[in-house]
């Protein structure tokens, strides 16, 4: 999808960080783009002031664990633009889980697989038979992460879970979508390489009365400090990717093709390798981490 002036595009999880960056890249290459969040005010903020700078931008207040909520979003976004060419699933959360793993609470699980995993099918499934119907030139990018996506953290395996089934999710998607003749590509985000400064580490301002923690934390939420400071222990150097450069990377990734968008960096390949090399040797797994890096 090499031209995008004209086109346009839907990026969830827009109100901030990655997904702010993604749809503002996007307007400033003369795209049409529809915002789509949770929480209404930043999502308003957000809107209101990438149009005083002139970019064609649209908010729709989105819960994507609903698809209704997100077939609506398709719905305004047919109504307002008659068409969409770019969807980013991108929304996504950290549950905030604590303890071992077979002492997660169910909800934070149902939480967490419903934003990360059903938010990603539900903008396949609301936006993919649009877009095919539609004959143009389209692309899809899924948010994943290095944490799942590449190798897991022990210490989160929500997180984790869900980001690793984002990498699965579409890479079916792009292979059906080559089956089907669709000229629809399909792309994998991994942001960073290294540490961003998202909303992702206070996701817990957004958790849903339904699913709500059904016993009181034990241990307050971490926060990114918390996460900077056991690098810092562990002896790695914290380093830092602004969400303007992952916009960019997804830019070039979408206009190039590329299913793999992800910032060369030796410390992924390492632990890309790591990871093949016990599958390959049948062995047992020693290269899970403790904190990022």
């Amino acid at each position: 999808m090499e031209h995008l002036k004209g086109k346009v595009a839907v990026v969830t999880g827009g109100a901030g960080g990655i997904g702010r960056a993604m749809g503002e890249r996007f307007a400033r290459e003369g795209m049409a783009v529809v915002l789509a969040d949770v929480e209404a005010e930043a999502l308003d903020r957000s809107v209101a002031e990438l149009r005083a700078e002139g970019l064609e931008v649209t908010g729709v207040l989105t819960d994507v664990a609903d698809f209704e909520s997100v077939a609506a979003l398709r719905d305004r976004t047919l109504e307002t633009y008659d068409g969409v060419h770019l969807v980013c699933n991108n929304a996504g959360i950290g549950a905030g889980a604590e303890g071992s793993l077979w002492e997660h609470e169910l909800n934070d699980w149902r939480w967490a697989m419903g934003v990360n995993v059903c938010g990603v099918i539900h903008g396949i499934n609301a936006f993919v038979p649009s877009m095919i119907a539609g004959g143009d030139e389209g692309h899809v990018v899924n948010t994943s992460s290095g944490n799942g996506g590449v190798s897991p953290l022990r210490g989160t395996p929500q997180y984790a879970v869900t980001k690793a089934a984002v990498v699965t999710l579409t890479e079916c998607l792009y292979a059906q979508l080559q089956d089907a003749g669709a000229k629809i590509g399909a792309s994998v985000l991994f942001p960073g390489p290294n540490m961003l400064r998202t909303g992702l580490f206070t996701s817990w301002r957004n958790r849903p009365e339904a699913l709500k923690k059904q016993r009181p934390r034990t241990t307050p939420y971490p926060t990114i400090e918390d996460i900077e400071a056991q690098m810092a222990a562990a002896g790695i150097r914290v380093d830092y990717t602004e969400p303007a450069e992952v916009a960019e990377q997804v830019v070039a990734g979408v206009r190039a093709g590329k299913f793999w968008i992800m910032a060369p960096s030796e410390r992924i390949d390492e632990q890309i390798r790591a990871r093949a090399d016990s599958m390959l040797a049948r062995d047992n797994p020693t290269y899970l981490r403790e904190v990022p890096g």
